[in-house]
């Protein structure tokens, strides 16, 4: 079977971001970039699934010519090729149009995404692409059932592939949800689902072989014009320092009348 994966270019989630002093845009001089880590656990449920199954991972990413970083450490990890489509920041709206077209020409059995990226943390690429596509999906995929030893957690896809059909387990709010699908599929992954791999040396020699297909966003056809902008950033209020009571009737007086909460 054929896999696509889809590899965001963020800003490192352990750095913190700096607004500009306009509160128009993000400082990213000197900062580092990193593979959106949901896409990374998205990667290492496509290898697993291609040892279980056989096939072909194809990485894709859509963004910086400089996001080719982040589609070799995809191959260093084991995927086979990769795909990138060289754009500026878009909505993710245009990203499932892209997306869209991608999949047309490759024609997989499934692609797995990260459910969302850590620099916008918009959720919804995933949703966006299945209904252009028209096809099922299962978002939130995070639990791998009937596995006792750390060993077969480390081997097994939490998405089972049987008979034409993906079986998937998703949070959601109170508990756990079984979702049967006809493939072709969209599946995106939670934090749980698994701990991706890390690249071995060989796997990193390797990469360095592997095929990258360069394609300019323009030759798609595809109107990326922004539906979504973002018109201001801000830091969160800082938090207020907390305050001594005498006795338990003031604690109650301020929790009614300043706090609110009773």
């Amino acid at each position: 079977m054929k896999i696509l994966v889809t590899v965001k270019r963020v800003t490192d989630y352990e750095r913190k971001v700096k607004i500009s002093p306009d509160g128009l845009s993000l400082v990213t001089e000197g900062m580092n970039f990193v593979p959106n880590p949901f896409d990374e656990i998205a990667v290492e449920e496509a290898l697993r699934l291609q040892k279980a199954h056989g096939g072909e991972v194809v990485v894709i990413s859509i963004g910086h010519k400089d996001a080719s970083k982040e589609i070799r450490q995809a191959l260093a990890m084991g995927a086979d090729r990769g795909i990138h489509v060289i754009a500026e920041e878009l909505d993710p709206d245009a990203v499932a149009r892209l997306l869209m077209k991608i999949v047309e020409e490759e024609k997989p059995e499934l692609v797995i995404m990260g459910k969302q990226a850590t620099d916008d943390d918009a959720n919804q690429a995933g949703q966006l692409l299945a209904g252009y596509l028209g096809w099922p999906q299962a978002t939130f995929a995070s639990k791998v059932e009937g596995l006792d030893s750390e060993a077969e957690k480390a081997q097994t896809p939490g998405v089972v592939i049987a008979g034409g059909e993906a079986t998937v387990i998703r949070e959601i709010d109170g508990g756990l949800e079984t979702l049967k699908l006809k493939l072709p599929a969209i599946v995106t992954t939670d934090l749980r689902l698994n701990h991706p791999r890390f690249a071995s040396l060989p796997g990193i020699m390797k990469a360095k072989k592997k095929p990258i297909k360069e394609v300019p966003v323009a030759s798609f056809g595809v109107d990326i014009t922004p539906k979504v902008r973002n018109v201001k950033y801000a830091e969160p209020p800082a938090r207020k320092a907390g305050v001594k009571v005498a006795d338990v009737a003031e604690l109650v007086n301020k929790l009614k009348t300043e706090a609110k909460v009773i």
